[in-house]
């Protein structure tokens, strides 16, 4: 009995080993990233549901582009941290203050993951956020309701928060040329994958 006990605690150890030896993925996402259930904190708001939704056909998460991808990579959610609507400023749409839910405020809640996917920029765009200029240090906080000084604050305070952890900037297609030209600057001086 003894040996039938131990066996199944070393078959579950290992099992458990497997599991974690698993790379893990956060993403900072905007409305692209969303699923309701999978979202950290639930609050945020959600645009893909399980429901029937009028402006889209993503209906399950196994459609989401990030479920598809840990799935055929084998790899786990750590924290999925996107908010439908969000902007990577603090300008959101009809010029309000969405520094409640920028990703330059969420950064800082995204688990310890191994990986971290941002894709945004896109309501910064549709929002016709200010733009600005790239701007690498001494950001104060009005230079953030602008989206390129932004983005590089994201980028360079994100890697100080994770500094383990791989980042990868996804650059949506149809942007504002401005924007998706800062987004390629801004990573390529944080030597960050875009």
């Amino acid at each position: 009995m003894r040996k039938i006990i131990l066996f199944a605690l070393l078959i579950t150890a290992c099992i458990s080993c497997t599991a974690q030896s698993k790379k893990s993925v956060s993403i900072l996402g905007d409305s692209y990233s969303t699923f309701q259930g999978y979202l950290q904190p639930s609050t945020n708001y959600v645009w893909y549901n399980a429901g029937k939704h009028d402006n889209t056909d993503v209906t399950k998460v196994q459609q989401t582009w990030w479920h598809q991808l840990i799935s055929i990579k084998g790899l786990r959610l750590c924290v999925n941290n996107s908010f439908s609507g969000a902007t990577i400023c603090n300008t959101g749409y009809n010029k309000e203050d969405y520094s409640d839910r920028s990703f330059c405020t969420r950064l800082w809640n995204l688990g310890c993951p191994d990986i971290i996917f941002i894709f945004g920029g896109t309501n910064d765009g549709w929002a016709n956020s200010p733009v600005g200029e790239l701007m690498f240090s001494d950001w104060k906080k009005d230079d953030l309701f602008s989206v390129l000084p932004a983005v590089c604050c994201l980028l360079h305070e994100l890697k100080a928060a994770a500094p383990k952890a791989e980042i990868v900037v996804l650059i949506n297609t149809e942007m504002k040329d401005e924007i998706t030209d800062g987004l390629a600057a801004a990573c390529e001086h944080e030597h960050v994958r875009a």
